[in-house]
């Protein structure tokens, strides 16, 4: 979509729009848009108050020159929480992508906007310095999440800078990420403001039951990063993943976002290519058989697909908390 046609019709798009029945994907985009029916978006109301969509548009790994085309395919599609991060740099394309939309008509209260402190930056001071350089970046006048990207550093000063943006209204809510459950009690129980997320590795192989649950205690709402596991395991081409769609018309990624957000869990699928957004978007004109979710509940393995990235391993530790931030 050429940047003119974006700006003349991201406004009339529709913003909670979804599409019923399967999808053509080989089918031009733009068609597939053509097809959108009316229904809402599920929000999940935060322990602030704040209200989220459960299905935004992540944007790890995608470079900085891509990030702005590709932000602005997901809001033509319909998606309006866009999750990005420091360390992904490239909060430069969202900002751009987003502005470019409240230009052609969106508000600006339509969308979600989420980034991360980094490990380097998770200190009181760190976290005033470097939150002004990526509101700069982003080009915002408020940010509705903020997170801790990693449990490490000076995360209890880096709260308190948290917490102080949110009291004066430059951030609507404040989260962590990669907080395991012993961890996370710790925090929410010696802390006023409780994390309104937790950002965790979460799909169909490892459901996190006992973090789900942690978090629940304290209202915190659980989010899904690597929800298809970077496709391991070879999840695509699951047997029982695939014979669960086919009942619904639906394919393996839309079965596993639709058990995630029957669940409550809140979803940041990435993909670079248009009809995959849109694929990921159709989502909420089926609803899974307890029976169909019962299924996938015993697929739970109750371990990471990412041994790279133990949160508590020692080596993790130092590893992280030794990458620093370009500048």
């Amino acid at each position: 979509m050429k940047r003119r046609d974006f700006l003349k019709n991201s406004a009339i798009l529709g913003a909670m729009a979804t599409f019923s029945g399967a999808l053509d994907l080989n089918a031009n985009s733009n068609q597939n848009l053509a097809n959108l029916k009316g229904a809402k978006m599920k929000f999940i109301t935060l322990n602030d108050g704040n209200k989220m969509p459960i299905l935004g548009y992540g944007v790890y790994q995608i470079p900085q020159n891509d990030t702005q085309r590709c932000v602005e395919d997901a809001i033509s599609v319909g998606y309006r929480s866009i999750d990005t991060a420091q360390a992904y740099r490239n909060e430069s394309g969202v900002g751009a992508a987003v502005n470019s939309a409240i230009k052609g008509g969106i508000k600006r209260e339509e969308f979600f906007v989420t980034t991360k402190i980094w490990v380097s930056n998770a200190s009181e001071s760190g976290v005033l310095r470097s939150f002004e350089a990526s509101m700069k970046k982003l080009g915002l006048d408020y940010l509705d999440l903020l997170l801790l990207h990693q449990p490490y550093n000076d995360v209890y000063g880096a709260w308190r800078a948290m917490s102080k943006l949110k009291n004066e209204g430059r951030i609507k809510s404040i989260g962590v990420s990669n907080f395991y459950p012993d961890r996370l009690t710790d925090f929410a129980m010696n802390n006023e403001i409780k994390p309104a997320i937790n950002q965790i590795e979460l799909n169909p192989f490892h459901q996190r039951k006992i973090d789900r649950e942690t978090a629940a205690k304290f209202g915190t709402a659980v989010q899904s990063w690597a929800s298809f596991g970077e496709g391991r395991n070879d999840m695509f081409n699951n047997p029982i993943l695939k014979k669960i769609g086919e009942k619904y018309g639906k394919s393996v990624a839309q079965t596993i976002l639709r058990y995630l957000i029957q669940n409550d869990i809140i979803v940041i699928p990435k993909t670079t290519r248009k009809n995959r957004m849109i694929e990921n978007f159709s989502v909420f004109d089926f609803e899974l058989s307890t029976n169909d979710m019962q299924t996938i509940v015993a697929m739970d393995e109750q371990k990471s697909l990412f041994s790279e990235v133990y949160h508590n391993d020692p080596a993790t530790v130092e590893r992280l908390n030794g990458w620093k931030l370009p500048d």
